[in-house]
């Protein structure tokens, strides 16, 4: 599923999205924080389908499995 999200530099600056449609990702993983349901926002977005937001939660879930944590100087 993973070949839904895409990376173009002339989309969004870069943002990873929803099948290059200008959703980004970072958008509908704030919908779903902000408790909007599945539901809710496939009527708001009727051209993304329910595998296009699992594939948002995918992508998110795969974004935290680090092998190391470092700590910054500041």
């Amino acid at each position: 599923m993973m070949e839904r999200i895409t990376i173009n530099p002339e989309i969004c600056h870069g943002k990873p999205v929803i099948r290059g449609l200008r959703y980004p990702v970072e958008m509908m993983l704030d919908l779903l924080a902000s408790g909007m349901e599945e539901k809710e926002i496939l009527e708001d977005y009727p051209d993304l389908h329910r595998e296009d937001i699992l594939t948002c939660l995918e992508y998110a879930a795969q974004l935290t499995h680090i092998n190391s944590i470092y700590r910054i100087a500041v």
